[in-house]
C-alpha cells in the first residue's frame, strides 16, 4: 500500500455566510490568504518535498469551499484538477458545509477530479447546532450526505466535542448518525475557545463552561468506538499543530493539546488492557496466576500502548497484579498486525505469520 501526503490549501472562513460562536478560521488555520491568490507555488513547493511512490492528494480546507462562488471555486479546482491529469496528484478533497451542497455544486466537483467531500456536521442534535448559530439543521446535513453518497463521493463527517448544551450522549448520537449517513472518514474535533469569538465571550461571562482536555479524551473515546463500530477511518482528532495555535495567546480555553489523537487513542489501548485483565479474571480455566501478562503491539503502538509519561504501564501493572499476575511485560512485534493488541501470560508469544 502506498503512503499518502495531502497538500492542504486552506481558504479561511471566506466561504461562509454564516459565523458561529466557536469560529476564528483565521487563528485555526494560520493564515488570512484568499481564494484570489495563485495556488501554483503551494503546490510545487508541497510537491517537491514529497518523495516518489506517495499517493498525493490536494485538500481544500479552512472554511466553506462551496460557498466562495462558482467562478472562484471553479478557478481553484481547475488549477488542482491540471495537477490530477498530469498524473503528479492522484485526488482532490475538500470541506464545506452541509447547506452549501445541492447538485449544481455536485456535478462541478465531479467534473473536476473531487473524489473526497468533507462536511463539518459539529452535531447531529438541533438545539446544539442552534446553540453553536450554526446556521442549518440536522435535516440539511441528512440531504446533504443523500447526494454525496448518490453521486459517488467518499464522505466525511467533522464532529464536534463539548460545543454548548452537548452532552457526551449527544456525540455518540453524532457519531452514530454520521455512520449511518454512509461516511467513511470522520475527525473528531474537541472544542477549542478561540479569542475574539462569541464563544470566548460567552465563557468569559460564565454562560458557557469549556471542556478540559481529560473531559474530551474521555468523551472524545467515546465517540471513537461509535465510530469504529461503523468501520469508519478516523483521520484525525484533535485541531492540527499550527503556528498560530503554537501561541497561546490565540487560544482562551478548552482542549486544546498538540497531541490530542495520541491521548484519545492511548485511552483506547488503556481500557483494551483493562478488558483483557478482566477476561482473564472471568475464564476461570486459565491458569496465569504468579506469571506476567504480556501484551504485544506493532512498534508504531508503542508509545500509546505505554502511555503519556508511562500513565498506562503504571495503571495496567496495578491492575495486573491486582488480578494475580506477577507483572506486565510491554513488548513490540511486528507480526502483530493494525493497531491491535495480542495477549498472553509466560514468555512464549503465538503469533503466527
Amino acid at each position: 500500500m502506498k503512503k499518502h501526503a495531502n497538500i492542504p490549501i486552506f481558504i479561511p472562513h471566506e466561504g461562509c455566510r454564516n459565523e458561529c460562536v466557536f469560529c476564528n478560521q483565521r487563528t485555526i488555520t494560520g493564515t488570512c490568504q484568499g481564494s484570489d491568490r495563485d495556488i501554483v507555488p503551494e503546490i510545487e513547493n508541497a510537491l517537491s518535498t514529497i518523495p516518489d511512490g506517495y499517493d498525493v492528494e490536494i485538500a481544500f480546507f479552512g472554511g466553506s469551499f462551496t460557498g466562495i462562488g462558482i467562478d472562484r471555486m471553479t478557478r481553484l479546482l481547475d488549477t488542482a484538477y491540471e495537477y490530477v491529469k498530469s498524473g503528479n496528484v492522484q485526488s482532490i478533497r475538500l470541506s464545506t458545509r452541509p447547506d452549501y451542497i445541492d447538485e449544481q455544486i455536485l456535478d462541478i466537483l465531479k467534473s473536476r477530479g473531487v473524489t473526497h467531500i468533507e462536511l463539518g456536521i459539529q452535531s447531529m442534535r438541533q438545539h446544539v447546532l442552534d446553540a453553536c448559530k450554526r446556521g442549518h439543521t440536522t435535516e440539511d446535513t441528512e440531504k446533504a450526505c443523500r447526494l454525496i453518497n448518490d453521486y459517488g463521493f467518499v464522505l466525511g463527517g467533522q464532529m464536534m466535542i463539548g460545543l454548548p448544551c452537548s452532552t457526551a450522549e449527544d456525540e455518540i448520537y453524532t457519531a452514530q448518525k454520521i455512520g449511518e449517513m454512509g461516511a467513511k472518514e470522520a475527525r473528531i474535533y474537541p472544542c477549542v475557545v478561540f479569542e475574539k469569538t462569541e464563544l470566548c465571550n460567552m465563557a468569559k461571562s460564565g454562560e458557557y463552561e469549556p471542556i478540559s482536555i481529560d473531559e474530551a479524551v474521555t468523551r472524545s473515546t467515546k465517540v471513537y468506538y461509535e465510530l469504529k463500530k461503523h468501520k469508519i477511518n478516523i483521520l484525525r482528532i484533535g485541531l492540527q499543530s499550527s503556528e498560530s495555535l503554537s501561541d497561546m495567546n490565540q487560544v482562551y480555553a478548552g482542549a486544546y493539546h498538540p497531541a490530542m489523537g495520541e491521548l484519545v487513542e492511548s485511552r483506547v489501548k488503556l481500557e483494551e488492557m483493562l478488558s483483557a485483565i478482566e477476561w482473564y479474571k472471568s475464564e476461570h480455566k486459565f491458569d496465569y496466576r504468579g506469571k506476567p501478562l504480556i501484551v504485544e503491539c506493532n512498534n508504531c503502538d508503542l508509545s500509546k500502548v505505554i502511555g503519556h509519561k508511562k500513565s498506562n504501564l503504571e495503571i495496567i501493572r496495578k491492575a495486573a497484579i491486582e488480578a494475580g499476575f506477577s507483572d506486565i511485560n510491554i513488548k513490540t512485534n511486528d507480526k502483530v498486525k493494525g493497531n491491535s493488541l495480542f495477549f498472553h501470560f509466560g514468555q512464549q508469544s503465538e503469533i503466527s505469520d
